[in-house]
């Protein structure tokens, strides 16, 4: 063989390895081109989850006053009355450790002009002590709360607040929605992407909204803790979870 046949026969297996290098980058381009473009696609879905909840827990705040000329008479008359109540937290059932006794304490009241208008002259002095009764029977605090009536009738000026429902082990509760509220979010971007002819891929981000506490009813004025809504004036109640995930979606 010469040695420009052999130039001719290098160059011909050279040009070969070079088509297919070509050949070959090319289609490597076209599957990351179509990875890559599929990995834009994407789905943005909500998954909800809830379960009923029942209190646990509750609460009662009390307030009891008395009116005197002068802050040693209002006062007097405040621990006068005081064994009334005490009377009333054991026909209820209470322990002193589940009441809470605030300090005592006094203000003075302004008398009004003709007008309405305040002046500095004192009419009276209020006292007043608050109380927080506490309990993890939760009908003991509603008993206790509609037999305040009864203390009200014999004169005891005495302000009651509403009973305050309240749910233990609210964190445990929320991660074992986040993750019944993901299953329903990844169900639904699958049922999207079967009507279109696709597939749902790797999750690409998530974030959780709010936790709500609702009245079993699922309406509420609730107070807005725990980036939700907690519910505390009914002992059945509804916890949940809304999730917002982005899902890639492949052909």
């Amino acid at each position: 063989m010469t040695q420009q046949s052999q130039w001719v026969r290098g160059a011909l297996v050279l040009g070969a390895l070079l088509a297919f290098g070509l050949i070959t980058a090319a289609a490597l381009l076209g599957y990351n081109a179509r990875i890559a473009a599929s990995q834009r696609q994407s789905i943005t879905v909500k998954g909800l989850a809830e379960k009923p909840v029942k209190a646990d827990r509750a609460e009662l705040n009390l307030s009891h006053e008395s009116r005197g000329a002068s802050p040693a008479e209002a006062l007097r008359r405040l621990r006068e009355q005081k064994p009334q109540l005490d009377s009333f937290f054991k026909d209820q059932g209470f322990t002193t450790e589940q009441i809470e006794i605030g300090a005592e304490n006094f203000f003075p009241v302004f008398k009004h002009t003709d007008k309405g208008m305040p002046t500095e002259i004192v009419d009276h002095y209020d006292a007043g002590q608050a109380f927080v009764l506490r309990s993890q029977n939760v009908e003991q605090i509603a008993k206790a709360q509609r037999a305040t009536l009864s203390l009200r009738e014999n004169g005891l000026a005495l302000e009651v607040g509403q009973p305050q429902y309240l749910v233990s082990s609210l964190e445990e509760m929320k991660m074992s929605l986040i993750g019944n509220a993901t299953q329903n979010a990844f169900a639904r971007a699958g049922e999207f992407a079967r009507n279109g002819n696709a597939k749902v891929g790797q999750m690409k981000s998530a974030s959780q909204g709010a936790f709500y506490i609702l009245p079993a009813t699922g309406r509420s004025e609730a107070d807005s803790d725990y980036g939700g809504a907690y519910d505390k004036s009914t002992i059945d109640k509804i916890a949940r979870v809304v999730v917002t995930i982005e899902y890639a979606i492949q052909p």
